[in-house]
């Protein structure tokens, strides 16, 4: 998320209430979860697990529990709780902002766009010519839905992003202030869901089509042409190239790219990250032809075990 206007690392701590390590003239742009960061961000760190990622990554300005030596060109706020502080920071630049109407603030909806009856338009929603938006849809805030789109009966677009942290008192949800963006010529089958960005941008890029019942977690990149059959469910941050078709109920992790052109057959588990131009299978997927031979392998135990 961008900030309307840049402000220092000064003005950002004192809303805070928190100390600062560097030049008080030093500039924050924005913030961002540190899969998303951009030159100008601030992201935030709670663990030391994770200080040498944080402080490397190309956000400018980093939002930790204990001060540590500070990167030049960057700048650290030092907080007791950085989930908390930047929950409070996505929460005072992005605040919710309650709705009674069938459509929100500040929309921007092409009159030759279809809307059919029961649809919900968040707020900062814009819809481009000639997009179609089924009946029980749900647009979410700072949606984004280029011209020729068609967003199928019932399906969610731009949910809360699923990212917690626990805590002794339970789990507690990370503010979403980002969006969604459907390129123009894609298409949602009815059912889907797709979270918004935590705090940058879902998108699903032109001409994919997406099949019933499809999942699309939190910040995830996916390509052109792409083709999802019922039941996929991807995480968050996952990256997927143009052209790939990833068949019924194939799930993957998080943070995995799969390479353009694979092909992932049905009910296959993406655990690692996926080379392009190749079809695979199964359960941890590997190879197709090497996941088949294991297969035809193991119908064959039990008459070795009978040798045996």
């Amino acid at each position: 998320m961008k900030f309307k206007q840049a402000l220092t690392v000064k003005e950002v701590a004192e809303i805070l209430g928190c100390p600062f390590v560097g030049d008080e003239n030093h500039l924050v742009l924005g913030l961002n979860e540190i899969h998303k960061v951009e030159a100008g961000d601030l992201v935030f760190v709670d663990h030391p697990k994770y200080y040498e990622k944080a402080l490397k990554c190309a956000a400018t300005t980093v939002l930790i529990d204990q001060e540590v030596e500070c990167p030049e060109g960057k700048a650290l706020i030092i907080s007791k709780a950085p989930f908390d502080d930047y929950n409070k920071l996505a929460r005072h630049f992005s605040p919710f902002v309650p709705q009674t109407a069938n459509i929100g603030e500040n929309c921007e909806i092409d009159p030759t766009a279809i809307i059919y009856p029961n649809v919900f338009i968040g707020h900062n929603v814009k819809i481009g010519a000639n997009a179609m938006i089924s009946a029980g849809a749900v647009i979410g805030n700072n949606t984004t839905i280029d011209e020729n789109v068609i967003v199928g009966p019932n399906s969610v677009i731009g949910h809360f992003a699923f990212y917690y942290k626990k805590k002794s008192t339970g789990f507690d949800r990370m503010h979403t202030c980002g969006g969604v963006h459907l390129k123009k010529n894609v298409e949602i089958g009815a059912l889907c869901t797709i979270d918004a960005g935590v705090s940058a941008t879902t998108e699903i890029g032109e001409g994919t089509k997406i099949d019933n019942q499809v999942h699309i977690g939190h910040d995830t990149v996916i390509g052109k042409n792409c083709l999802m059959a019922a039941n996929v469910g991807l995480a968050g941050c996952v990256v997927v190239e143009d052209n790939v078709t990833l068949w019924g109920q194939v799930g993957c992790a998080s943070d995995i790219v799969i390479g353009a052109g694979a092909i992932v057959l049905a009910q296959s588990g993406i655990a690692k990250s996926l080379a392009g131009g190749k079809t695979y299978f199964g359960s941890p997927c590997g190879d197709v032809r090497l996941k088949f031979k294991e297969m035809a392998a193991l119908r064959r135990l039990p008459e070795l075990l009978d040798k045996i």
